[in-house]
């Protein structure tokens, strides 16, 4: 494997082995590679999470991380991705993870460069290292995917973690339900009533309401969003005692998510977010020995 771009490209068993190499590194350790590697995070967006969680992966690997800040960048002078990427490739980069506001930004790098890219979250499109963690925290809780009941609930029209987890949760045997309201459900089938859904679901997955990508300013406000859409304290009652929480982030408290139910028993929020680095790392172990 050169490339992660999407989670359509990925096969079941090239999914299943990613889970299965984050759940060794979580075990035992992440293991540096042998050689020498050179890196750079090109984030064109603001990102906590997955920056800073794709660099300790590749600190742990032993990799030779090259910084980069967009607003420092040749881009403020005009120079397009593909001129910086390739810039880049020139100078000896080996992966470049790029998070980028537009929808298949990489789509004229793969055909121009060599590089390997790693697709940190493009636009509304996909973020598969994203959707793999969240996989990977599913079948830690589970040790299946068949059969469960996966709610997906908010922001779905504008969200990559949406599309890239609703396909391949299918895929895998889930069944996926989509919650929001009718105008945010996109190319999404969805419900907007809680009472039907909440008490049959194995995993809620809540999304950000993300603003900075509504042409119109929202007709909820965050009070009336999150009484009619929102995972309120109430409705957590009824949810199936070992059903579990999930959240990408980051999160607005009080509007998705009731504040009390981010560090509840069932929520996996921020295991979530450490076993990011885990699946982080046995991507790009893959994509690097791939390069050899």
């Amino acid at each position: 494997m050169k490339h992660l771009i999407s989670m359509k490209i990925l096969s079941l068993e090239e999914i299943m082995f990613f889970l299965t190499r984050a759940a060794e590194f979580k075990q035992s350790g992440i293991k540096k590679l042998p050689g020498k590697y050179y890196i750079s995070n090109l984030f064109f967006e603001p990102s906590t999470r997955t920056k800073m969680s794709f660099e300790i992966a590749e600190r742990q690997l032993g990799l030779e991380v090259l910084p980069f800040e967009s607003s420092f960048s040749s881009t403020l002078k005009g120079e397009t991705l593909l001129d910086t990427v390739k810039t880049l490739e020139a100078i000896g980069l080996d992966t470049l993870v790029i998070r980028h506001p537009e929808d298949g930004f990489y789509e004229q790098l793969l055909e121009e460069t060599s590089v390997s890219i790693v697709n940190g979250g493009d636009g509304s499109g996909q973020h598969p290292t994203q959707s793999l963690l969240d996989l990977f925290t599913i079948y830690e809780e589970f040790g299946t995917f068949k059969g469960l009941k996966i709610l997906i609930a908010g922001d779905v029209v504008h969200s990559r973690v949406a599309r890239s987890n609703a396909d391949v949760l299918t895929r895998l045997g889930a069944s996926v339900t989509v919650l929001c309201p009718p105008e945010w459900s996109g190319e999404f089938n969805s419900v907007n009533k809680w009472d039907d859904v909440i008490g049959t679901s194995d995993v809620i997955m809540l999304l950000r309401v993300q603003h900075e990508r509504h042409e119109l300013q929202s007709i909820y406000t965050n009070e009336s969003y999150h009484e009619q859409f929102g995972l309120t304290e109430q409705r957590a009652k009824e949810m199936k005692k070992d059903a579990i929480l999930l959240h990408p982030g980051p999160f607005n408290r009080g509007v998705e998510i009731a504040d009390v139910l981010i560090d509840s028993p069932q929520s996996r929020i921020f295991r979530q977010m450490k076993n990011g680095v885990f699946i982080r790392a046995a991507v790009l172990e893959t994509i690097l020995k791939g390069r050899n």
